[in-house]
């Protein structure tokens, strides 16, 4: 038998080991997110940027509902919308499935299609038109949405499931309005479980045409060369092939690349070309770029113009494993060794006014990118943390509508991370420490290298709740997601409810 004291002993590490496992599963279990809404993301301390102590007050949040419970003359999300009464000049129906998807040149997978094929139609407009499109989810069984990647929509257009709307679900149909008020080279895709949708092909170019051709960006021919990895297959436009492009000798035409991958997408030539934009808005004054690349982040863009050479035809190569040769369709050109170095945007063409004053910036922030070992959702792991919080407790930077907001990326991390902030443009103003000395560099994809830092800022001129993600989605799914919210906006939307929303 047992002495007393040996059972006393057994009893007290029972009830130790009790506590313990009891305390540890009360800690797991608070890590569970259950639906919740972006409203009460950022924990109790309400960072306002540096923003002077009157806007404390209408930067505090006290529910998501737009009803009893919502903040004093609080504005949905729901309401910010193009004019509802203006006729749109572009309509499109587009048509999401869960399918087979045939990759030409290569082997079919299983992901989705966008009216049957992926990537789906190109959407065309010229500046200045409204945009109309009828989005149907046929059968993606986890339901979908459409962001308009790049362009600067009225918030309720911007296509985040559990934010700006509910995901369509099967049977379900959605209506983006928005205006084409920049040129450029956009793209859409889903941003609903948006890992899987995206990289499964839910996903298609917009082009955006100016409203007066310029003498100085005028070009013969203008293309598309969207770049998509399908089950490990390099596409070009959907295809496992390189893609012609008939020009007459001495002709210019602009290749329009679009990355929709996960990782960096190289260009270069063995001709000298010239970046014309990145994101969408034009460089000033471009000069030939030879043996160098130009580095595209994931989710960004950059139209190149190329002339066409007075014999044969010229390649350009297009992240790697496709390229686009261009002049005589007869003709092959073989592709090009990789140079080593790299084209620095921060210096390239010339300096023109910015449009916003950045010396006495409304709002100051930091978003500094690092990753330690937690528990997010239940799920143990090494996870990605903003300005030292893990998900869901990570910051909201919080803006004023016409703020002049500057914003330091600091990437401590050895990953890179294309940094993708919805609704605005940001300008570079410099990296690590160097200040921009070339054309306004201004984007809504910037890649920031392991252990970089940057220095951007933008106009809070597009009220609204807005994600500013890492375009590696796997990423931001792992935590590395922020939003920028305007003081007065509130979502009647939530995440994990009933309508089942799973942005990333």
């Amino acid at each position: 038998m047992p002495s007393r004291r040996s059972l006393v002993l057994r009893v007290m590490v029972g009830i130790a080991v009790a506590t313990a496992v009891g305390a540890g599963a009360l800690a797991w279990s608070s890590t569970l997110l259950g639906e919740y809404s972006v409203m009460d993301m950022g924990g109790a301390a309400v960072d306002v940027g540096g923003a002077p102590s009157e806007h404390a007050g209408h930067s505090a949040h006290s529910g998501h509902s737009v009803g009893p419970d919502a903040p004093a003359g609080a504005v949905s999300v729901t309401t910010l919308t193009a004019d509802p009464d203006r006729p749109a000049d572009v309509h499109a129906e587009l048509v999401a499935r869960q399918q087979s998807v045939d990759v030409p040149g290569g082997r079919s997978i299983e992901g989705y299609t966008v009216n049957g094929t992926s990537p789906g139609p190109v959407v065309r407009a010229r500046q200045g038109e409204l945009v109309e499109v009828v989005f149907v989810n046929e059968s993606v069984a986890a339901g979908a949405t459409l962001h308009w990647h790049g362009i600067d929509v009225p918030n309720a257009a911007d296509g985040v499931a559990g934010i700006t709307q509910d995901a369509v679900p099967v049977g379900g149909r959605h209506i983006y309005r928005f205006e084409a008020t920049d040129a450029g080279t956009y793209w859409y895709h889903s941003h609903q479980v948006s890992h899987e949708q995206v990289e499964g092909g839910l996903l298609g170019a917009v082009v955006i045409e100016p409203a007066e051709p310029s003498a100085a960006t005028h070009v013969d021919a203008d293309i598309v060369a969207l770049l998509h990895v399908y089950g490990g297959q390099h596409t070009l436009n959907g295809r496992v092939a390189d893609e012609q492009v008939a020009a007459e000798p001495g002709s210019m035409v602009r290749v329009r690349v679009i990355n929709s991958d996960q990782g960096t997408a190289a260009v270069w030539s063995a001709a000298p070309f010239r970046v014309l934009a990145t994101d969408g808005h034009e460089l000033n004054s471009p000069t030939d770029v030879d043996g160098q690349k130009l580095l595209v982040p994931a989710g960004g863009r950059a139209d190149v113009a190329v002339q066409a050479p007075q014999q044969g035809a010229v390649r350009l190569q297009v992240g790697g494993a496709r390229g686009v040769l261009i002049g005589d369709p007869s003709a092959t050109a073989p592709p090009a060794a990789q140079p080593t170095e790299t084209l620095d945007l921060l210096s390239y063409g010339d300096p023109a006014p910015l449009g916003i004053d950045v010396s006495s910036p409304e709002r100051v922030y930091d978003y500094v990118i690092s990753r330690r070992f937690g528990i997010i959702n239940g799920r143990p792991g090494n996870f990605w943390t903003i300005n030292g919080r893990l998900f869901p407790d990570v910051p909201m930077f919080h803006v004023s509508e016409g703020d002049v907001v500057v914003m330091k990326i600091v990437n401590d991390s050895n990953d890179v991370h294309p940094m993708h902030l919805h609704g605005h443009h940001v300008v570079v103003l410099s990296r690590d420490g160097v200040a921009a000395s070339g054309s306004p560099w201004r984007v809504d994809s910037l890649e920031v290298h392991p252990h970089e830092s940057y220095e951007i800022a933008f106009v809070a001129d597009n009220p609204g709740i807005w994600a500013d993600h890492c375009h590696t989605l796997l990423h931001a799914v792992d935590g590395l997601i922020a939003h920028v919210m305007y003081d007065g906006v509130t979502t009647p939307f939530t995440i994990n409810g009933e309508a089942g929303n799973r942005p990333e």
